[in-house]
């Protein structure tokens, strides 16, 4: 399977589904319903923005995905 899958295209799935979560717009819905789907799309962006961001290697089978949380400089580098 792993020969044949496209680990590129999987991390921009992830980051479609990111911004997808982004630009949804809110359903009509009140008080502590609303709340949850706000609260359910953070967690949404934020699962989605992180695969996203992802790099991926392949060794011996296993695929490991690194993620750095490391505060990005504000200057931009």
């Amino acid at each position: 399977m792993a020969q044949d899958f496209d680990f590129d295209a999987m991390i921009e799935r992830f980051r479609a589904r990111a911004r997808a979560v982004r630009q949804r717009g809110l359903p009509p819905v009140e008080g502590a319903d609303r709340k949850r789907f706000i609260d359910q799309a953070r967690v949404d962006f934020q699962d989605y923005a992180m695969i996203g961001d992802a790099r991926w290697e392949l060794a011996d089978g296993v695929l490991t995905l690194t993620v750095d949380l490391r505060p990005q400089p504000e200057n931009g580098g």
